[in-house]
């Protein structure tokens, strides 16, 4: 029997015309072929199955994870604000963790902690504690009903593409009471609070000599605790922040300061430090105007170490502070968070640069270079300069030749709490120091 071939003609002919024996080739080229396609087809299908299997375990595990796990896992955006909340928040501060999506970190941490947790991590930074951006610190969360929560914080900064500051990552966790970092966290609360129920604190003055006079122009208040004199007064206002009393402390120092005050020659201002939290309270402006002094001698002076978040309200504080006829300061330019920026949206009555600017200026071309710049920049926005610090003749002698306005320090005065003191600044020249 004689297969045919039949088809349609090709140029007159059967395409199959000469290829009659040849007939087995296409069933052996499919018999080869689909068995290949079809097992590619189905090893590529039980690869896609895997791999969304693995997906969904990832996943699982992840939610297992984040269900199970004691630790509040968390992210932020450079502003600070919530991009990722683990549903620990729930158990460790009372929030649903869509409730913080998009909030601010202060929703959870005061910005006196925060300020305080930052200065931490950056002098960490500048130690052989642990590398850049790693390792736990202790600070104090803010529970939804007010508690205060002593937390174990970890964290790490992360980068975009371009390298960056893209936010923060990391963990927190309460910490167990009876702990080492509870106990001490505990201990100076205890330590503000006796403060605060017995009042126990005074205030030194400090001359502020105009350079080109001699004369003493102002003095700045300085709070001492006198009960404690192995403790600065820098770590009582960093533990009273630590532990949620900052603002009540600055109350009561200023409260302090404004008494003492009145013993001041009549002509002098009176500068009194506060931190933007403390100028954001609203019974700052009473205290003033009750305080017996003239608007017009008192100057607040606002620390630069502490990050501002928001400069609206803080302005708008400032404002009504100008109109009763305060002046304003801003205290340690230079030595802390964006001193520029700090300035320029302050806009203050006077600078006064940081005694890390000041010591040594003499010897190191840098630092005249950026004093003298810093007299162009504060003639330009229309604010005196102070040169905090001076101990040296030297630096004395620099500070007066690049056109530091006034200045203060050891040098020129120490800070004493004895009125009879005060009272020899009255027109004192700089000569008579």
């Amino acid at each position: 029997m004689t297969l045919s071939i039949r088809g349609p003609l090709l140029f007159g002919r059967q395409p199959w015309a000469g290829f009659e024996g040849l007939w087995w080739i296409p069933k052996v080229l499919a018999m080869l072929l689909i068995p290949t396609v079809v097992h590619a087809a189905w090893r590529l299908t039980r690869q896609q199955r895997r791999e969304r299997a693995e997906a969904l375990a990832r996943s699982g595990l992840m939610d297992t994870v984040l269900a199970t796990s004691r630790e509040w896992l968390w992210a932020t955006n450079a502003d600070g604000y919530f991009t990722f909340c683990g549903p620990a928040s729930r158990e460790l501060l009372g929030y649903e963790p869509a409730e913080l999506l998009g909030r601010h970190l202060h929703q959870v941490i005061g910005p006196e902690d925060l300020a305080a947790l930052l200065r931490v991590r950056a002098e960490r930074e500048g130690t052989a504690q642990g590398p850049r951006g790693s390792g736990s610190l202790v600070t104090a969360y803010r529970h939804r009903d007010g508690r205060r929560i002593p937390v174990e914080v970890s964290a790490r900064a992360f980068h975009d593409g371009a390298g960056q500051s893209a936010g923060y990552e990391g963990t927190s966790r309460a910490l167990a009471p009876g702990t080492a970092d509870v106990a001490a966290l505990e201990e100076a609360m205890a330590r503000v609070a006796m403060v605060l129920a017995t009042r126990a604190l005074c205030t030194a003055f400090q001359p502020v000599h105009c350079l080109s006079t001699g004369t003493v122009l102002g003095a700045e208040a300085l709070t001492r605790f006198p009960g404690s004199p192995c403790l600065s007064p820098e770590t009582w206002f960093r533990e009273a922040a630590m532990t949620g009393l900052g603002v009540e402390l600055e109350i009561m120092a200023l409260e302090t300061a404004l008494r003492a005050a009145l013993g001041v020659p009549a002509q002098l201002y009176v500068a009194v430090n506060l931190s933007p939290e403390a100028c954001l309270d609203p019974r700052l402006i009473d205290l003033l105007a009750a305080s017996g002094l003239a608007a017009g001698r008192i100057m607040v002076e606002i620390t630069e170490r502490h990050h501002v978040h928001d400069y609206a309200p803080l302005t708008a504080a400032l404002e009504s502070l100008r109109r009763a006829g305060v002046r304003l300061s801003v205290d340690d330019a230079g030595a802390g968070f964006a001193s520029m920026r700090h300035i320029l949206e302050l806009k203050p009555d006077v600078v006064k640069l940081d005694r890390g600017l000041i010591a040594g200026i003499d010897a190191d071309p840098g630092q005249r270079a950026l004093g003298a710049a810093m007299v162009g920049f504060a003639g330009e926005i229309g604010a005196s300069l102070v040169a905090e610090g001076i101990e040296t003749e030297a630096e004395l002698a620099t500070v007066t030749a690049l056109g530091m306005g006034s200045g203060q320090g050891y040098l020129l005065g120490r800070p004493t709490t004895l009125p009879e003191d005060w009272a020899r600044w009255q027109l004192a020249p700089l000569q008579d120091r």
